[in-house]
C-alpha cells in the first residue's frame, strides 16, 4: 500500500500493523506509582493484583486484498483466565485453553468508544498472540472486522494513529 497523507503531504509504503504497548488502564495509573502498582510485560499487564489484561491480535481483513491489517491491542480478564494464560503461554500448544471473554482496552484512533466493547480471545498456537474476536455489534470496528476495511478506512486510521501525538499507538512490521 502507498499513499499520500492528507496531514503530513508524504508519501507511505507499506501495510504496518498498529500496537499498544499497554491497556489504556495502565497510563491512568500516576507514572510515579506504576513501578509499585502495575506488573507490565510486553503479553501481560496487572493493576493492584485486581485487573489483569492480556496483549492480542485484532485483525482487520483488507477488502480486495490477501494480507490482514492488526491491531495489537489489550483485553481485560478475569484472574482465573489471566492466570490460565500464563500456565500455558510458554507451550507451543495453547489453543485448547480458553476462549477467554473480557472487554477490549485501548482507545483506537480512528474508531470511538472502543473500551466499551466486548472481546472473545482464542489463544493459538506456535508463538502467536491471542485472536481477538470483538461480540458481533453495530460498532464500527466490529463491523469491520467482520466486513473488511477498504485502503481509503485503512488510510484513515494510519493518519489517525501516526499524526496524533496523545496516543499511544506505534506501528510494528
Amino acid at each position: 500500500m502507498r499513499f499520500r497523507c492528507s496531514r503530513c503531504g508524504e508519501h507511505h509504503e507499506g501495510l504496518p500493523d498498529v500496537a499498544f504497548d499497554a491497556p489504556f488502564y495502565f497510563y491512568t495509573v500516576p507514572e510515579a506509582e506504576r513501578e509499585r502498582r502495575c506488573t507490565l510485560t510486553s503479553d501481560f499487564c496487572s493493576i493492584d493484583n485486581k485487573d489483569y489484561f492480556i496483549r492480542g491480535c485484532l485483525e482487520i481483513p483488507i477488502i480486495e486484498h490477501r494480507e490482514l491489517f492488526a491491531w495489537g491491542v489489550w483485553m481485560s480478564v478475569s484472574d482465573v483466565n489471566f492466570n490460565r494464560y500464563k500456565d500455558v503461554f510458554d507451550d507451543r500448544f495453547q489453543s485448547h485453553v480458553g476462549p477467554f471473554v473480557g472487554w477490549l482496552s485501548n482507545e483506537l484512533p480512528a474508531y470511538a468508544e472502543t473500551l466499551t466493547l466486548k472481546v472473545r480471545a482464542h489463544l493459538r498456537d506456535e508463538d502467536v498472540r491471542p485472536a481477538f474476536e470483538l461480540e458481533p455489534t453495530e460498532h464500527p470496528l466490529a463491523l469491520d472486522q467482520r466486513n473488511g476495511i477498504s485502503f481509503e478506512k485503512l488510510q484513515q486510521v494510519y493518519e489517525a494513529t501516526f499524526h496524533d501525538t496523545s496516543q499511544t499507538a506505534r506501528g510494528t512490521r
